[in-house]
């Protein structure tokens, strides 16, 4: 007899031969897409070549983005790419990308349509949970992991417990999703949601738009989530409308369905986040962070990289200089994103308030090409990131130090 499910175990169990799945069952399930990038590829693909597959399972079903180390910094980031390029090549993967055709994985794949409502998607990346705001089911693994996913288009999972987050009241000005989700990771702690799938929902999710939804889901593994999802609505379908290539499919979990536990917040309680070194986990709210001086600011990445977050920063900074001895850098997540604010005048806004505008990737991240450097040639010393780990400096909407 099928039992009442919600939106995961319905996906996961559409991705079995099985009616109904519950938390705790182990399943073998078929994937819609695989995802990998410059630095967990070549693992990857060295697994791959172990198994003796000579082609991969679905040539349309495998997404290779070179994102992180680009534009390469050394010889060796260089060579990962290449491993990762040439793989694609001679396999003829449909979705190999480019730097300057694309961007940042998390926020291509969504705006290319590759990653659709009802999808099963497994990534070699931690933030890989970003899909779950289009009602898909995602989650990140290790290398090893998609490399046997590239030879054969399945995956065995744990059906994860799912905590309920409702969110409920009226959002002060500045407070978005990022905001939301630094909160409920500073109640959860880094470790409260391990292995456990954080499903957003309540009437403040019900008004957030796209980017915003998806940069929640991208946190959710900062708590530990095996996932974050959010169930799909108008502005799911509307966001959906303009970019599937193929049918989606919406699941929403059933009136009666189970879970771990339900945590009910009020957002008019909640103020920008700051999220203080060394964990996403210590979070403050904005009036209790102190004047404290800042080196540098970052505006991008997988979480923070979208065009609602460059035209926050651009109402913010209009007609205003960044403050004497702070360095703002600004990453675009995608080419797409990169044009759209060249012709909405935001990046002319953002450089003549003293901002860095960068290539669309990780570089921001992960290349030492912008490692952080205090006055004192200290590395890393005082940032306020925009970025998707809350705990690599100050994340949040905190506007410290503009004059």
């Amino acid at each position: 007899m099928t039992r009442p499910m919600n939106i995961t175990e319905k996906i996961l169990a559409a991705h079995t031969n099985l009616d109904s799945v519950a938390p705790g069952d182990l399943i073998s399930a078929q994937v819609d897409l695989a995802l990998a990038n410059d630095i967990t590829a070549p693992l990857a693909i060295d697994v791959c070549r172990e198994i003796g597959v000579e082609k991969v399972f679905d040539t349309e079903k495998i997404a290779l983005v070179s994102d992180h180390f680009v534009p390469n910094k050394d010889i060796p980031s260089a060579e990962q790419a290449k491993v990762m390029k040439e793989f694609a090549e001679a396999q003829g993967i449909k979705h190999y990308i480019e730097l300057g055709q694309g961007g940042i994985e998390h926020v291509i794949l969504p705006e290319k349509g590759l990653v659709l409502p009802g999808d099963l998607v497994i990534g070699a990346d931690s933030h890989t949970c970003t899909y779950g705001a289009l009602g898909a089911f995602s989650s990140g693994v290790g290398s090893t992991d998609i490399g046997v996913i590239m030879a054969t288009g399945r995956t065995w999972l744990r059906v994860p417990p799912t905590i309920r987050v409702e969110y409920e009241g009226k959002l002060r000005k500045w407070v978005g999703g990022k905001d939301l989700i630094l909160f409920t990771i500073g109640q959860l702690g880094v470790d409260g949601a391990t292995y456990k799938t954080l499903e957003f929902a309540g009437p403040v999710i019900e008004t957030l738009p796209m980017d915003q939804r998806l940069t929640m889901c991208n946190m959710a593994v900062e708590a530990g989530g095996k996932s974050g999802i959010i169930e799909p609505d108008e502005i799911t379908r509307n966001y959906v409308a303009q970019r599937a290539k193929r049918e989606p499919v919406y699941y929403t979990g059933d009136a009666d369905a189970t879970y771990e536990s339900v945590m009910q917040i009020d957002v008019g309680q909640i103020e920008p986040q700051v999220a203080f070194p060394h964990s996403p986990d210590n979070v403050r709210h904005i009036s209790q962070a102190g004047d404290i001086p800042i080196d540098q600011v970052f505006i991008g990445s997988c979480t923070n990289g979208r065009l609602d977050d460059l035209r926050t920063a651009a109402e913010i900074l209009k007609g205003k200089t960044t403050a004497k001895g702070t360095r703002f850098i600004v990453i675009p997540g995608s080419s797409k994103i990169y044009r759209e604010a060249i012709q909405e005048g935001i990046l002319e806004t953002l450089v003549e308030a003293g901002g860095v505008i960068g290539p669309p990737c990780c570089t921001g991240r992960f290349n030492n090409q912008q490692e952080l450097s205090g006055s004192d040639g200290t590395s890393q010393k005082r940032g306020l990131s925009g970025g998707s780990c809350g705990g690599c400096g100050f994340g949040g909407s905190g506007k410290d130090r503009i004059s």
